[in-house]
């Protein structure tokens, strides 16, 4: 898997040139939820609280005068701090009394990757395993479809604590949100051989998706005490949220534990496959950078640093900013890479809804650098690829008003779209409902972006930010535009498809690669085949380096 194995390679590259230049448009899968404050809206509650009886203990909510009630910052499991640092997470002690849930919970530590993030940074804590509910009307009179939410930010960073999240209208078309922080970077995807020896398992690494699939199960067990019904419950994500939700397609540990996956900018060949025993070495790169001793007490030494002490060597200025802790295939929550689990129709067979943006994000490379890459990426097949991105003897590419510069171009083919095209067909092909999408509407006031990383997360919130990366001067149309997403994805939430009463028809993915298409001007159109010719390289070069 050299091709893989080039992109990984790519990846730092691009990690390291972008927190070098301080640009304001970051690498793969960082969510562009940046410089958002906990926003005040319709956030005074009233008198009487909402108390709800979990398998843990009472919490007391928040009812807002919408009739809207709010849980925020509920523990799902105990804080994994100490000796439960690198351990999959372990339920919640019981309490006694009623525990206040009327504040988000701090978010997972994580090293600052720019300025977006610093907040985060400055105010992240190991004790950070806490999910948000918001309930559109309390009591809620029916069992409403429930979506998790699995945000992004490159499964190092960012945070689910936030209002771009749980203050807009999404929940108002009838469904009940719930939002997750999970262990990040270092601490949620760290893998070591001493790990994988004290391991019941005998593996290590992937605790942020273990955290995850904890948050599922404590969903299915108790949100039926708010109202939501445990079977019926939809995971999405953005970037590596959606790419972490299509990893929980094909975990043996997730079983029943959903029945519908949205996957924003995110594909499970995201990652690519990294077996264990190859981040094990990152893992003993950072002891050494920690000086930790070797063998059997690499571990206590280890964990017996602060949080501080560990994140200080992995910035982006630091001896260990090469060394990426992410997903892996260890065996226990991914048993096998997600291409052979996609193409053998071993995913959960549940309906999938999977889309990318136009433009993602700008990637500044002239084309000599590109053809480079391109010939590095796809070997014999480089010639194809330089021809179709019209940069074969000399050409200098060109310029697409949807997609951007050749650069541009090329990036968002192989890192996101893609991808999503090659799950979508893996998926249809093993008789499991598809839709696709494409996000084109640009953030109001820089139509010439089109729709680049994370653009689409005010519309389908229904959360419209004036300030920072996101903020515009959203108008009338951008609001109907976001209705109507809103809709789509909560009908497909509620019965596994996106269509309903009001709606352009979205088409099922099918043998024509059918997808919906969220314009600039802001209508719905559907078409077929995306990016076919790219896409169809891209796909036969996998298939030719498995």
């Amino acid at each position: 898997m050299w091709f893989v194995s080039s992109m990984r390679i790519h990846l730092r590259i691009l990690f390291r040139r972008f927190y070098a230049s301080g640009l304001p448009i970051l690498p793969l899968f960082l969510s562009f939820v940046w410089a958002f404050p906990v926003f005040a809206l319709d956030s005074a509650p009233v008198a009487t609280a909402p108390v709800v009886k979990t398998n843990s203990g009472e919490l007391r909510g928040m009812l807002l005068p919408s009739g809207r009630a709010e849980f925020f910052g509920v523990p799902y499991a105990e804080p994994p701090v100490g000796n439960l640092r690198w351990r999959g997470p372990v339920p919640v002690k019981p309490w006694k009394g009623v525990r206040d849930t009327q504040h988000f919970g701090p978010p997972c530590a994580q090293t600052i990757v720019g300025n977006w993030n610093r907040h985060y940074s400055e105010t992240g804590r190991e004790d950070c395993l806490y999910l948000n509910i918001v309930v559109p009307h309390w009591p809620a009179k029916a069992k409403l479809p429930v979506m998790v939410w699995i945000h992004g930010g490159g499964n190092i960073s960012s945070s689910a604590s936030s209002s771009l999240f749980t203050g807009g209208t999404l929940v108002d078309h009838g469904v009940i949100l719930v939002t997750v922080d999970f262990r990040l970077g270092v601490f949620g995807f760290l893998a070591h051989p001493e790990l994988t020896r004290e391991s019941s398992h005998h593996t290590s690494g992937n605790y942020g998706l273990m955290d995850q699939i904890a948050a599922l199960r404590w969903v299915r067990e108790n949100i039926a005490e708010f109202g939501g019904d445990p079977a019926n419950v939809t995971i999405f994500g953005q970037s590596s949220g959606g790419a972490d939700a299509s990893l929980l397609m094909i975990s043996p540990l997730t079983k029943n534990l959903f029945q519908r996956v949205i996957a924003e900018s995110g594909a499970a060949l995201s990652f690519g496959a990294p077996v264990r025993e190859e981040v094990e070495q990152d893992g003993q790169k950072l002891a050494e950078l920690l000086h930790a001793p070797a063998g059997k007490d690499a571990l206590k030494y280890l964990r017996s640093l602060s949080a501080d002490d560990i994140l200080k060597v992995l910035g982006p200025d630091d001896p260990g900013s090469q060394l990426i802790f992410g997903f892996t295939v260890d065996g226990w929550v991914v048993t096998v890479p997600p291409m052979k689990a996609f193409t053998r129709g071993e995913e959960a067979p549940v309906p999938m809804m999977i889309g990318t943006n136009s433009r993602e994000y700008y990637t500044p490379t002239s084309p000599s650098e590109l053809r480079n890459k391109i010939a590095d990426a796809y070997g014999d097949l480089a010639p194809q690829a330089l021809r179709l991105y019209g940069l074969s003897q000399n050409g200098q590419g060109e310029m697409d008003p949807l997609y951007g510069d050749v650069a541009d171009q090329w990036f968002a083919d192989t890192l996101f779209r893609c991808n999503a095209v090659m799950q979508a067909a893996w998926h249809q092909t093993a008789q499991h409902p598809t839709y696709q999408y494409q996000m084109e509407h640009a953030t109001p006031g820089r139509p010439l972006q089109m729709a680049v990383h994370g653009g689409e997360l005010p519309y389908v919130f229904g959360f419209y930010p004036t300030s920072g990366y996101m903020g515009g001067a959203y108008t009338d149309a951008d609001r109907k535009l976001g209705e109507q997403i809103e809709q789509y994805w909560t009908n497909f939430a509620r019965t596994g498809n996106p269509n309903g009463d009001g709606l352009a028809k979205w088409p099922e993915f099918g043998s024509t690669q059918a997808y919906l298409r969220f314009t600039q001007g802001g209508d719905e159109e559907a078409a077929a085949g995306l990016r076919k010719m790219q896409c169809d390289l891209y796909r036969e070069e996998l298939s030719f380096t498995q």
